[in-house]
């Protein structure tokens, strides 16, 4: 059973009552095969007029749904031969960044990515995905690894933000996070960075300054979160949902201000829904992103992907 939203509790109510007449149907004698299929019928339309027309605060709860697919997931449903690497050289493994060597359809690549975990033991393992310095350090050596291999890089972006604790700042979050986005613009391979759900402040453009943007549809991306944007502006985190809709934060805004790329679309429902159907779709996506920068010059690669950038706002 998938866990409903707040605004999808018609919809819920809807699912629990095909269920109890399933139930009963498999112990009676009564054939109510009809209702069902009315009520199938009225549940996914339903579902597909309330997903065509989400708001930006509910396409943010869709983003940080629990059991959207993970690194993890898209590591084991996208790419094969995965070989994770580990560690900073320098201090220690932040395991709210992975990556390693992969390959994508018949390319090999370096992929990296915020893996927020699945329960309470994987989710405090990996800090919400929520990464440290030593997490984005790593990020650098590897980007420097691919870059020295001529290995495109592809990252996926998850995370609410980077870690916010002293200890962070103290081992120079800050900085880290500065030279993880210079060693993206640095690149001399291509570079295609995904934001699967959240995308939150430096701890994602960290990983995606990347020549190709892509959005999951229901996915979001800002520089602060719509509860902290509303602490700010309002003194209070009960106008997140104002706080969303004024910084335009859905994929669909961010297409038009040129931030991001490409959208790809998410099963009917958001893609903790039909995980497999949502990997598919977006790896099919990055490796159409690669097959077009594949023929560019490392210096051609460096000034689309400083281009990009600098043409945002103007």
């Amino acid at each position: 059973m998938v866990s409903f939203l707040e605004f999808e509790k018609p919809i819920a109510e809807l699912e629990a009552r095909i269920v109890e007449l399933r139930a009963t149907a498999s112990v009676g004698d009564i054939n109510i095969d009809g209702e069902i299929a009315t009520l199938e019928h009225r549940a996914a339309k339903m579902l597909a007029e309330t997903y065509a027309k989400l708001t930006p605060w509910q396409k943010t709860q869709v983003a940080r749904h629990a059991e959207r697919p993970h690194f993890k997931d898209y590591v084991a449903g996208m790419f094969d031969n995965f070989m994770p690497l580990a560690g900073d050289r320098a201090f220690a493994d932040d395991q709210a960044i992975i990556g390693g060597f992969a390959t994508l359809g018949e390319r090999k690549v370096m992929v990296i990515g915020h893996e927020k975990g699945d329960d309470t033991a994987s989710r405090v393992r990996h800090n919400f995905g929520m990464a440290k310095p030593e997490g984005y350090r790593k990020a650098i050596r590897l980007m420097e690894l691919a870059d020295r291999f001529g290995l495109p890089v592809v990252t996926l972006v998850d995370t609410s933000g980077a870690f916010p604790g002293v200890q962070a700042e103290e081992r120079g979050q800050a900085e880290a996070i500065a030279r993880s986005t210079e060693a993206c613009l640095k690149l001399g391979v291509p570079m295609v960075a995904a934001v699967v759900g959240e995308g939150g402040s430096g701890g994602a453009i960290a990983l995606a300054a990347a020549n190709r943007v892509l959005m999951f549809e229901h996915a979001v991306y800002s520089v602060i979160s719509p509860e902290g944007c509303a602490s700010i502006l309002w003194r209070t985190a009960d106008r997140a949902s104002d706080a969303a809709t004024a910084m335009q934060v859905t994929a669909q805004h961010l297409q038009k201000l040129g931030v991001i790329d490409r959208i790809v679309a998410e099963p009917v429902g958001g893609a903790h829904r039909d995980p497999v159907q949502a990997i598919a779709s977006l790896g099919e996506a990055i490796e159409a992103e690669l097959d077009s920068l594949d023929t560019l010059s490392a210096e051609a690669l460096r000034t689309d992907r400083a281009d990009k950038f600098l043409a945002i706002g103007v």
